[in-house]
């Protein structure tokens, strides 16, 4: 793959959120803000459809509605999901970064509630047309701390053309697909031995996030339960774990998984399998226009994820610091229904993202209120060649959706998430070791470093 490509990748994956910190106080402006006193600043992961993308958009739509006296100011904030979760606690605890609506990761919620970060919200706002699964997000002890602004889900990616080449007669997967069949089908194709194709499948399994999200789907499809309940208290026991233990060794078996997988994230799996080194992909909505980029609706499927899928996304939440109090704060309250409401998710579909309602994969009457829809291209290599119905990616009111309304599973929602994420990814690291140790030794070791890592259930 060129460097070009490479690098337009790498800017679909920057979604999480970051911050900086100052040296204490109210820190200076952010450039080209004319009247920090009524702006509205807003920290962000970055922007997956680039410089000047939807959600910068739709804030300057806000700032034109009439009567507004406030403007807002999108500040993006780069670096890794831990840097940025770790940055955006210390300035918000300090006071160094005054930010007035912070996006964050879900897994993020508990932890920034509990420590009064973020003020409890109107609960109308999260109605019954927010996706049932995604409106759990929003909440911690019984309490509305944050409003969905774009979700995530688990996705099976798979190559068209490998199935057509190993001349399997249905080439469309869906919502009954299991991992028995991808793997039958797997073995199909390896006998067809596709120009490049080097394994069966690949995913995120490097010792990040990645890691975490592919533990949990493998886990939550075999166990009863979770590893924590509603409160965050650990409830799992070395049974349960070694199941979830065995599943997800059963799903990395060396037979069928790309040998790169245990060192990838999203840019390398995404890459590998873009240029047909696997057949099967694990992947997040966004993948599926960037895959557009170099792959036709021929040659690209999409399905739900056999199993459980891992939900992810970000929620909109206003900060208790002294800038997000007052007549400031119900312009930033304001920003915050603008930007989650029908007609601003159905603009973030359009664009990519996974809305977070209902009606903006279904309702006709719903339209984005900015400008219309991009015409497809073939010719310049960033141009939008996302394969649409109505403006619609094509496979959102079916495939997405079903995903987002199917077997979806949370995260541990927990105060200590951190400290979860970190204890979880390193014991299911030593599974792809020189060495690794059975998975009744690992559960045990597991369940005591989890019993450390997060308060026993009372």
């Amino acid at each position: 793959m060129t460097s070009r490509r490479t690098a337009f990748l790498l800017a679909f994956l920057l979604l999480a959120l970051g911050a900086c910190t100052g040296d204490g106080g109210t820190p200076p402006a952010p450039s080209g803000v004319a009247d920090p006193g009524r702006t509205i600043l807003v920290a962000s992961g970055r922007d997956v459809t680039g410089k000047g993308g939807i959600r910068e958009k739709l804030i300057e739509e806000w700032e034109a509605k009439p009567g507004n006296t406030y403007k807002a100011r999108l500040v993006e904030l780069p670096g890794s999901a831990d840097q940025q979760r770790s940055q955006l606690l210390g300035a918000l605890q300090s006071g160094s970064a005054r930010y007035d609506v912070v996006n964050l990761d879900v897994t993020w919620i508990p932890e920034f509630a509990e420590a009064e970060l973020i003020q409890e919200l109107d609960a109308g706002l999260v109605d019954k047309d927010v996706i049932a699964s995604v409106a759990r997000t929003a909440r911690w002890n019984d309490k509305v701390y944050s409003i969905p602004f774009n979700t995530d889900v688990g996705l099976l990616y798979y190559r068209r053309d490998h199935l057509e080449r190993a001349r399997v007669r249905d080439t469309s997967l869906d919502e009954n697909t299991t991992w028995e069949q991808v793997r039958d089908l797997i073995r199909t194709v390896e006998r067809a031995e596709p120009p490049g194709h080097q394994a069966g499948w690949t995913t995120q399994l490097a010792q990040y996030e990645g890691l975490t999200v592919n533990g949990i789907e493998a886990f939550a499809s075999v166990m009863d339960q979770g590893l924590t309940d509603e409160r965050g208290h650990y409830t799992a026991d070395p049974a349960a774990l070694e199941d979830g233990l065995d599943e997800l060794r059963r799903r990395t078996d060396r037979s069928y998984l790309l040998p790169a997988a245990p060192g990838s994230d999203e840019a390398a799996s995404l890459t590998d399998f873009a240029n047909g080194r696997t057949t099967f992909l694990r992947h997040w909505p966004y993948a599926y226009r960037t895959l557009h980029q170099s792959l036709t609706p021929d040659q690209l499927g999409v399905a739900p994820l056999p199993g459980k899928a891992v939900l992810g996304g970000q929620n909109l939440a206003l900060t208790t610091s002294a800038s997000a109090s007052g007549e400031r704060a119900e312009a930033a309250r304001d920003l915050i229904a603008f930007l989650t409401d029908p007609s601003s998710e159905r603009c973030l579909l359009d664009a990519g993202f996974a809305a977070t309602r209902t009606s903006a994969y279904k309702d006709d009457k719903v339209s984005c209120r900015l400008a219309t829809c991009p015409a497809p291209s073939s010719t310049a290599e960033s141009a939008d060649r996302m394969p649409r119905d109505d403006c619609r990616p094509r496979y959102a009111s079916t495939t997405l959706l079903a995903a987002l309304e199917g077997r979806t599973v949370e995260r541990p929602r927990t105060p200590h998430y951190g400290a979860f994420t970190q204890t979880f990814t390193t014991h299911l690291r030593r599974l792809f070791g020189d060495s690794p140790p059975t998975e009744k030794q690992l559960a045990r070791e597991l369940d005591a470093a989890l019993r450390q890592a997060l308060p026993d259930a009372p």
